[in-house]
């Protein structure tokens, strides 16, 4: 097989990459190791609104038809999120945004890829590179440019001699029947060593988890999870699925000759919270049009990382010092958590959730 531009993943950060490409005039493939794409769901699926997410990143462009969305996946509008310490006081802060099935989502943004041209082929697992060619199951492909929306772990990452995200840290999802209140809801302490566990509403359910640092914990996160799910009185809907959330920010390349990471692969994620969805969209907008511009007219990749790093590195940054923050002084028990929860007040919190500094 040819392409010009092969990308590894289907989720979000691959398929709006191949949209972008194909809509420039590429010839796209993506393959991916799934048989069915956004399956099974591993996140919150919660999605900031539009006004939020400029808010956050004022260098974006163009914010309304990147995350335009067909009106049935928009499952739950979100009214706030409700801080909770480790003794049960909530601090409520102003946040609007939605809900929806990330499995649908997913396939939303895979099917506009394809009706722009790009190639989905699915069950088909990237293995690495040997003489500039791409081995798959499925055989060798040749590229022109290769990308990497594989994940956290990503290989392809590794192939092209990239840096992989350090220290991931694991997180584990489930839909729990039952009428929940418009807010999205953050626990911190015990239960979550080093990170939180939340329930996000959706429609006649909410999504539940649980995501903590390995080095502030001594149990297992299935352990926690049941422990969490005991404690609320959840009643599950499917059986619970885990993966791994970036923690440390952005890697510090993600362009190697002829080929780019992005999304998680390039830890395009918010540390404080865990949020990838928007950042891997506006990423890869970026990454489709400079990978189609590079087929077409030899832009340099590098335009890639310029133009991402001046919509995103810096709130990327701050996130990450926030997190490492946190580690030092909040985490490693409860008290700590509740002490420096009531020190930082509704302000400051709300600051770091935006990617925001938090002193002074």
């Amino acid at each position: 097989m040819k392409t010009d531009v092969l990308i590894v993943g289907a989720g979000p950060a691959g398929s709006t990459t191949a949209y972008y490409a194909a809509k420039a005039g590429a010839d796209v493939t993506i393959i991916d190791r799934r048989s069915e794409v956004g399956v099974p769901v591993r996140c919150g699926e919660l999605i900031p609104s539009v006004e939020e997410i400029t808010n956050t990143f004022p260098n974006l462009e163009d914010a309304e038809s990147l995350f335009d969305v067909p009106s049935d996946l928009v499952l739950r509008e979100v009214e706030g999120i409700k801080l909770v310490n480790p003794k049960g006081k909530e601090t409520l802060l102003e946040f609007t945004g939605y809900t929806t099935d990330r499995d649908r989502y997913d396939k939303f943004l895979a099917r506009k890829a394809v009706e722009e041209g790009a190639e989905l082929v699915t069950g088909n697992m990237f293995k690495g590179i040997e003489g500039g060619v791409a081995v798959t199951e499925d055989g060798p492909i040749e590229y022109k440019v290769l990308i990497g929306a594989d994940g956290p772990g990503s290989r392809v990452a590794r192939s092209l001699g990239l840096p992989r995200n350090r220290n991931p840290y694991p997180a584990v999802t489930c839909q729990a029947k039952g009428d929940f209140d418009p807010y999205v809801v953050m626990f911190f302490g015990g239960i979550a060593p080093g990170a939180y566990s939340w329930i996000i509403p959706k429609k006649g359910k909410a999504n539940v988890g649980v995501g903590f640092s390995p080095k502030f914990a001594d149990g297992s996160l299935r352990g926690y999870f049941d422990v969490f799910v005991k404690k609320r009185g959840f009643e599950l809907e499917g059986e619970p699925h885990g993966k791994y959330v970036p923690s440390e920010g952005a890697v510090a390349k993600t362009v190697s000759g002829n080929g780019m990471i992005v999304g998680d692969a390039a830890g395009h994620v918010i540390s404080v919270n865990g949020g990838g969805v928007p950042l891997a969209l506006i990423a890869a907008r970026i990454c489709g049009e400079v990978a189609a511009a590079n087929v077409a007219t030899g832009l340099p990749l590098q335009e890639y990382e310029d133009r991402w790093r001046h919509v995103l590195y810096k709130q990327i940054k701050t996130a990450a010092f926030s997190k490492k923050l946190a580690d030092t002084f909040a985490f490693g028990s409860d008290w700590r958590t509740g002490v420096c929860m009531a020190i930082l007040g509704k302000r400051r919190m709300a600051n770091m959730i935006r990617c925001r500094h938090v002193f002074p």
